[in-house]
């Protein structure tokens, strides 16, 4: 496993023809389907910052959930197989349905949650990881050890050792990240204006987890590309 060694992800992404699509990516700068920037659509309010900057970190990722993190693939598997493994299993699974999304701080990021609990989201996640994990690699010492300069509790310790990721299971929280680390004093303006636009591009309602998507990052210092985005059932 090398730093340029190509990564793979199975994520939540919206439909590209959905609002919430053309929202999340105009909102970060950047189109994973086709791998280019995009003009920004910045929040009314946010004029005055460096929304590039602001959401630079994000945008590396492309807009998305996190449901497997990014994972270099195991000895003997290759992207076609993964790619064959994903169309099988997604198929046979049902969508899930939220109450619907909303603009939330987490921590200095802001991000769309759900806006009410799900056990179902959280079986749906966790049945994920598990069941691409003959797909992933070992972490590697590097990866690992970036990891573990996180605070991380007992259980994150566990996850990580045997998922490569600390925030799966009960520790898993659904999240489409909209920002990088914000200052402290721009936390709530930001998400406050964040609100508004998301508002005012998304219809209100309820939100279905319709799609598995495989996004590929060829080296670290490439951003994640879209590869396939497989709809549920």
């Amino acid at each position: 496993m090398t730093q340029t060694a190509p990564r793979y992800a199975l994520y939540y992404t919206p439909a590209a023809d959905s609002a919430l699509w053309r929202f999340g990516s105009a909102t970060l700068g950047y189109d994973a389907i086709t791998g280019a920037d995009i003009n920004f659509a910045i929040p009314p309010g946010c004029e005055g910052h460096d929304w590039s900057e602001v959401t630079d970190e994000p945008r590396r990722y492309g807009f998305h959930a996190t449901l497997k993190a990014p994972f270099e693939l195991a000895n003997g598997r290759n992207e076609g197989a993964l790619r064959a493994f994903a169309r099988n299993y997604v198929a046979g699974r049902p969508p899930v349905r939220l109450a619907g999304l909303s603009v939330n701080a987490l921590g200095r990021f802001i991000a769309l949650t759900p806006s009410e609990p799900s056990d179902d989201l959280q079986r749906f996640a966790f049945d994920i990881v598990q069941a691409f994990e003959p797909f992933r690699a070992p972490l590697s010492q590097a990866d690992l050890a970036r990891r573990l300069q996180s605070p991380l509790t007992p259980a994150h310790r566990a996850y990580l050792e045997a998922y490569g990721y600390p925030y799966v299971g009960d520790a898993f929280r659904f999240h489409m990240t909209l920002t990088g680390s914000l200052p402290d004093g721009e936390v709530a303006p930001v998400k406050a204006a964040l609100i508004k636009a998301h508002a005012q591009a998304v219809p209100a309602g309820p939100a279905l987890i319709d799609r598995v998507a495989i996004f590929k990052q060829e080296s670290r210092s490439s951003r994640f590309v879209l590869l396939d985005n497989i709809p549920l059932g």
